[in-house]
């Protein structure tokens, strides 16, 4: 399992006090107004910072973070990632796994037969659609609904599928 988890990404500096645009990765966005203490990831560096305050705008997420005064200081955190501790988390719901855990699952049919690897999670909209790279080296796209994702099983790092006719 994934320790943190990303909730944002900086696209931009937004005007001269040190504030960036965020773009959102998470599904709740008040996390920014509940959640003040993240981490900051770019280049495989990592510093903590604190969020002093966010507001929405318009599909982002315009945030003031501790440590950085200017725009000049804004400019650096550009694609920086915005992580929480797992335990700064909501609590998921049964059956419910981030993203972060789902990627590199083995994906397997109802009788064992082992279809390949989870490669990515793409929101659609309507609902989730994990990308598989199948053991053939082909890819296979699986939506999240019950007829298809059966159970997930973070401690044998197993997805059971069930694979509709025709795909």
């Amino acid at each position: 399992m994934i320790e943190f988890l990303r909730i944002g990404v900086v696209t931009s500096p937004h005007g001269i006090r040190g504030e960036v645009k965020v773009y959102v990765t998470t599904d709740d966005i008040s996390r920014f107004r509940t959640v003040k203490n993240i981490i900051l990831s770019k280049d495989g560096a990592r510093r903590e910072a604190v969020i002093e305050h966010a507001r929405p705008f318009k599909d982002m997420m315009i945030v003031k973070l501790s440590g950085v005064p200017d725009r000049n200081a804004a400019e650096l955190l550009r694609n920086a990632e915005l992580l929480i501790h797992r335990s700064q988390s909501a609590p998921l719901a049964e059956n419910e796994f981030f993203i972060g855990d789902l990627i590199g699952m083995e994906v397997v049919t109802e009788d064992g037969s082992v279809v390949g690897e989870l490669t990515d999670v793409l929101k659609t909209g309507a609902n989730d659609v994990y990308e598989v790279r199948t053991t053939d080296g082909g890819s296979l796209l699986l939506p999240k609904i019950p007829d298809c994702i059966i159970k997930g099983d973070l401690e044998k790092n197993q997805l059971t599928v069930r694979i509709p006719e025709g795909l």
